[in-house]
């Protein structure tokens, strides 16, 4: 795709400092680094999002994952990491090109929030949204 920048960053248009490459993925240095280390994977192929990943796409890249994860922590001594993946802009997506973010962490007050609210179950709602999901996934 000619836009993309992680399409030029691929083609080797646009400069970047790579982590790791071979046939069908790549990954490298984030240039914002939310924390040392930030790392983007992202499959060779243009794909916009998870969303729209073929099964053996999303099999290459996701198999790719743990290997970095943890040659980062070794290489930063990160105690911690996240592994965050947006999908569309409303999720924080703004590189329309699939990519999985991997965020060092290095202690709990470096400013980056992720947070997840906690609240007494509707099992009666989650009952009939779990098989919403599942009739969609058979079908």
């Amino acid at each position: 795709m000619e836009n993309c920048i992680f399409c030029n960053i691929i083609a080797g248009e646009i400069p970047s400092c790579k982590v790791y490459e071979d046939d069908q993925v790549l990954a490298f240095l984030d240039i914002s680094q939310t924390t040392k280390g930030h790392t983007l994977l992202v499959p060779k192929e243009h794909v916009r999002n998870v969303l729209e990943m073929s099964e053996d796409t999303a099999a290459t890249l996701f198999a790719r994952l743990p290997k970095l994860a943890r040659a980062l922590k070794k290489a930063t001594g990160a105690p911690a990491m996240n592994i965050i993946n947006n999908n569309e802009e409303l999720a924080g997506q703004t590189v329309f090109h699939a990519h999985i973010h991997l965020v060092p962490r290095y202690h709990d007050n470096d400013g980056i929030e992720i947070k997840y609210t906690t609240h007494e179950p509707d099992f009666e709602v989650l009952g009939k949204m779990a098989e919403q999901i599942s009739r969609e996934i058979q079908s």
